[in-house]
């Protein structure tokens, strides 16, 4: 495995389909991506463009119907899931619009969580200075149900972030918070990419895509020339 901040994220040739009775329907169409240490990409292009889909397939969450995905030269794709669960806990953090923290336990344990499926129960020991990054320090004995939508979104920023993952991976982290909010989250994300991390951030807003060093645009599953 190659150390933190020089991983690069390579999809090659992705296509997905789903079957609802006897039509099909094809989410990605031949989609090609390489993201570099240092870069950070934003995924553009309107609601059922495939731009989720292929976030999930970037993060190993689903498997495409061909084509694959490396990791830092690893391939990802068709492998078992515990070996997918294994890289994308050490090499991929993931940051989706809901399900990033657990409900029943605090936001402390969230990230004590993270750092176990990583195998590195004792990583830092400190997630005081995780939430303290992101700002949410006196937040950390808190059920994620008592979190207003900012602290939620940088609460799971900072699951997403708590094994320093080389690849960031976020699905619409700033969809669901006010202006200052998504200044806080967007500032953090983009730190990543400065500090030579590799970033891919799925949006739909105009001031995270101007923060990015390359917009990719989807359309109906395929990358738009």
């Amino acid at each position: 495995m190659a150390v933190a901040g020089t991983h690069t994220l390579e999809a090659v040739e992705l296509y997905r389909f789903f079957h609802a009775q006897d039509d099909e329907t094809f989410a990605l169409r031949g989609v090609s991506l390489s993201v570099a240490p240092g870069e950070m990409v934003a995924v553009v292009g309107p609601s059922g463009s495939g731009k989720s889909t292929l976030l999930a397939c970037l993060a190993g969450l689903d498997e495409p119907d061909g084509g694959h995905v490396e990791v830092g030269g690893e391939r990802l794709s068709r492998r078992p899931e515990a070996e997918r669960s294994r890289i994308r806990a050490l090499s991929v953090g993931v940051l989706l619009q809901s399900g990033n923290l657990v409900e029943h336990l605090t936001v402390e344990q969230n990230i004590r969580a993270a750092w176990a499926l990583a195998g590195r129960p004792g990583k830092l020991a400190r997630p005081d200075r995780a939430l303290g990054a992101v700002g949410l320090a006196d937040r950390a004995s808190a059920r994620p149900s008592t979190l207003s939508g900012g602290e939620a979104a940088r609460a799971g920023l900072a699951v997403a972030l708590a094994n320093d993952p080389p690849i960031l991976l976020a699905d619409e982290p700033t969809g669901e918070v006010d202006r200052a909010a998504e200044r806080v989250v967007l500032d953090l994300i983009r730190a990543r990419a400065d500090r030579g991390r590799t970033v891919v951030v799925v949006t739909h807003s105009e001031r995270v895509a101007a923060a990015a060093d390359r917009v990719v645009r989807i359309s109906d599953g395929r990358v738009a020339q």
